[in-house]
């Protein structure tokens, strides 16, 4: 009997995050070369707005994630913690 096939692996969030920014932060990088054409900038920076989007809202999540950590009965009245230094 032939095993099921297993879903591919979705990379955990911090990892998405991660390589989002990486490739965002490519993506800044060849276009402050200006080296690109007209066609490829207008791509990369398409692009480099859903990157963008992507990270805002996994920070988002994870502030979310802190905040009910701290209080999960009024996550609203979480207090923003300093790092230590």
């Amino acid at each position: 009997m032939a095993k099921p096939a297993s879903a591919p692996a979705t990379p955990a969030p911090a990892a998405d995050f991660e390589h989002s920014l990486d490739e965002l932060e490519q993506l800044v990088a060849r276009m402050e070369g200006g080296e690109l054409s007209l066609d490829e900038s207008l791509a990369s920076f398409e692009r480099g707005i859903g990157l963008y989007r992507h990270c805002q809202q996994a920070l988002e999540n994870a502030e979310l994630r802190v905040r009910l950590l701290l209080d999960p009965d009024a996550p609203d009245t979480a207090e923003p913690f300093e790092p230590e230094l």
